[in-house]
């Protein structure tokens, strides 16, 4: 799953995927706007059969947080 979701957040924000780590942080690393964001949400939801409330999204900062968060939902 980390692969997956790390081959995700490369092709939507056009990284390299040796370039992002768990500890990436989306916005202040990755440079992931708010619209980068939303679409990654919608994106997970549809990969992963999975619903990220709002609420929850706003807490998660690393890539290894969204990971994380999706491995419970699983």
């Amino acid at each position: 799953m980390e692969d997956k979701v790390i081959t995700l957040i490369a092709e939507k924000l056009g990284k390299k995927k040796n370039a992002i780590t768990l500890k990436s942080r989306l916005v202040e690393d990755l440079g992931a706007d708010s619209l980068d964001v939303v679409e990654l949400v919608m994106t997970f939801e549809d990969e992963f059969g999975v619903s990220l409330p709002d609420e929850d999204v706003a807490k998660m900062k690393t890539v290894g947080d969204v990971i994380d968060y999706i491995k419970k939902l699983k």
